[in-house]
């Protein structure tokens, strides 16, 4: 769609760590992004796709910045909700003492994701996806070394052949940027072959493999009441009591929730009179 200039001023931040955040792996920006939703739900989305990340995108600052009263952007943010682009949520992080704490989320998605996406994300299983006509991450790396460098120019067949290696570097989180100087910085002159130059260097100069990122612990909660849902029981972004089906038994509690609510018990303990809480915060929500 069009892009959508709802307000031309500066959107404010959300409190650290709160706020706007984006889910990895969707499609590039497109000028069909969001076609096929309602013109408010196209309008707004589009409005809250372009704000930067960490912006405040509750519905009383939404609404204050968008011709739409609070009751209409809340039911807008639902039915994105339900689309598939915005789920509520929160997260145990540490906080620089080191103590766990619990965060409010609240997590955008440019491409529409399924129920089944959203349960791997709140598990940490979420992978990138690519559109079958994009080329690979890797490959456009490797076609780009030419322009930095007219001595490291490739053919297809190069870029094709060393695409593997590439993909190495950024399992082990290299950026582009780290490839692009580690294959066409101090070169020797002249370069004979430069894509048996790129394959030793690639070899030679892999960086080494990053420390395991801990899984991280996530509650969804249901766009409609706000209530935190078991894994699996959110459908389009509702709880069985919403879609009206009887409540499940009660959830019980994740081993990650466990271990989390103990360390931080632990920590309280050690710091008597501080006095900390193991109630997660209320998510952001229609107010």
């Amino acid at each position: 769609m069009a892009d959508t200039e709802l307000s031309s001023a500066p959107h404010p931040p959300a409190n650290p760590g709160y706020g706007k955040r984006t889910t990895p792996g969707g499609h590039p920006r497109t000028g069909a992004d969001f076609t096929g939703l309602p013109p408010r739900e196209a309008a707004l989305a589009s409005f809250v796709d372009r704000l930067p990340e960490g912006s405040d995108i509750s519905v009383k600052t939404l609404a204050r910045l968008t011709p739409y009263g609070q009751c209409a952007v809340a039911r807008a943010l639902n039915n994105l909700i339900a689309a598939g682009h915005l789920r509520r949520g929160r997260e145990c992080v540490t906080n620089p003492s080191g103590s766990p704490v619990w965060v409010t989320r609240t997590w955008w998605s440019r491409t529409a994701r399924d129920d089944a996406w959203w349960a791997a994300f709140r598990r940490g299983d979420a992978v990138e996806e690519r559109r079958r006509t994009t080329l690979p991450r890797a490959y456009v790396v490797l076609a780009a070394l030419g322009r930095e460098n007219p001595a490291m120019s490739l053919s297809h067949a190069d870029c094709t052949a060393l695409a593997p290696l590439v993909e190495e570097w950024f399992a082990r989180e290299a950026t582009d940027r780290q490839v692009l100087c580690a294959l066409t910085e101090g070169l020797p002159r002249p370069v004979h072959h430069p894509a048996a130059l790129a394959r030793r260097r690639l070899v030679d100069k892999l960086p080494p493999a990053p420390p395991p990122r801990p899984r991280p612990v996530r509650v969804l909660e249901c766009g409609g009441c706000g209530a935190p849902a078991r894994g699996g029981e959110l459908v389009r972004g509702a709880c069985r009591r919403c879609r009206g089906l009887a409540a499940g038994p009660p959830a019980a509690l994740p081993p990650d929730r466990v271990r989390a609510l103990a360390a931080e018990a632990r920590a309280a303990a050690a710091r008597p009179g501080e006095g900390t809480s193991s109630s997660p915060p209320r998510a952001e929500g229609p107010s």
